[in-house]
């Protein structure tokens, strides 16, 4: 980036806002109950260089949906605060390279909230930018999109991808065990892992994976990670390509994740001041995820997949052709899961997104069995 600020270019700049032309001061849009809304929509070549957003709430309701060059499918498309790293509809204050956050209301479900995205978005012929609101109210949205418009585009420039994915609960095969003792450290290896592990990211064509962000509800109430990311490129094989050693190591933390926000990795959301929900980001800038034909991302949920919480995540990746970002969930199967005022959480069936039961193999089964006379011996 600094090294071009100084480049001199034939681009010509402009913003899609949502600005009052009437001249007075109402710059906002109203999307009603179920409707989609086309905020932006550009002729290429070109790229957006920059998104800011700001509303009151429906962080879970709306989903943004970006589609590059009349592909019949959206390539981005995700929740709006989970877009900008931001879970469970809760808004907080922080900053990271790609993606930021400036709210008064820190650690509030449901709340005014400024959000930024500078990652580059280079489109060929067409950027087409909607808002789609599933909630049953309407939706008061300020917003502008930056971009610029060139002659061409080098061949090379790949499209911005992101997509959402939630399971609820995650299918753990012992969540009654804690982390770090002799009954969670299970073989979780070779395919059994290929299958178990909570993906990120699933998809086929040529690109690299840039990051994620990673939200977990901690049922359990202790430490929610120890699940090593394997990431596998250009399909199947033992060990992975990439093989990592914890969940906050994936991250660029250690011992646990931590209440701090960097460039590249860090809490948008930290569950201590959330009372168990936590947001973490980790961006490979440097050290993109490169693959030739897919890639597979995925992560342990506790070390072997033991734990049961609630995890949803965003995959930010470029690809050569616009690829399709998967459906997520329902509106009703987004929403986070709350507490009562004795603090229990809510077992609601309406946002339950079952995701894969781990099967509970023999060593898993001896293991339960040997927590369960564990826990009654104290």
């Amino acid at each position: 980036m600094l090294a071009d600020i100084s480049t001199i270019t034939a681009a010509r700049t402009g913003r899609v806002s949502s600005w009052d032309t009437t001249g007075r001061n109402q710059d906002r849009w109203t999307i009603a109950a179920g409707e989609s809304r086309v905020l932006a929509d550009i002729r290429g070549p070109g790229l957006l260089t920059h998104i800011w957003m700001t509303q009151r709430n429906h962080y879970r309701d709306c989903l943004l949906k970006i589609t590059w060059d009349n592909a019949d499918h959206p390539s981005v498309l995700a929740p709006l605060g989970d877009f900008f790293g931001l879970g469970n509809a809760i808004v907080n204050s922080y900053q990271s390279q790609l993606f930021t956050a400036s709210t008064r209301w820190n650690n509030q479900f449901e709340a005014g909230c400024a959000l930024n995205a500078y990652a580059p978005m280079p489109f060929r012929e067409r950027a087409l930018v909607e808002l789609i609101n599933e909630s049953a109210e309407d939706h008061i949205q300020y917003f502008y999109f930056d971009y610029e418009q060139v002659d061409q585009l080098p061949a090379a420039n790949g499209y911005f991808h992101a997509e959402f994915r939630r399971t609820n609960p995650f299918g753990g095969w012992g969540h009654e065990i804690t982390v770090n003792t002799p009954e969670s450290n299970v073989v979780n290896k070779e395919r059994q892992a290929w299958e178990d592990n909570y993906v990120i990211l699933q998809t086929q064509g040529r690109g690299h994976y840039i990051g994620c962000t990673l939200s977990v509800t901690n049922f359990q109430g202790t430490w929610w990670g120890e699940g090593d990311e394997m990431i596998w490129v250009d399909g199947y094989s033992w060990p992975p390509d990439i093989h990592g050693t914890g969940s906050e190591d994936y991250l660029n933390q250690a011992w646990g994740m931590q209440r701090n926000a960097f460039l590249r990795n860090g809490s948008s959301i930290f569950e201590e001041d959330t009372d168990g929900y936590q947001s973490s980001y980790v961006l490979h800038l440097e050290n993109p995820v490169r693959f030739q034909k897919e890639v597979k991302v995925t992560i342990e949920h506790g070390h072997g997949n033991h734990l049961a919480n609630e995890m949803s995540s965003v995959a930010y990746w470029y690809a050569d052709e616009p690829a399709r970002a998967v459906d997520p969930p329902p509106v009703a199967q987004r929403q986070p899961v709350l507490r009562d005022n004795q603090g229990n959480w809510l077992d609601d069936d309406n946002n339950r997104v079952p995701g894969r039961v781990v099967p509970v193999n023999e060593e898993m089964q001896a293991m339960k069995d040997q927590w369960a006379q564990t826990d009654r011996a104290r």
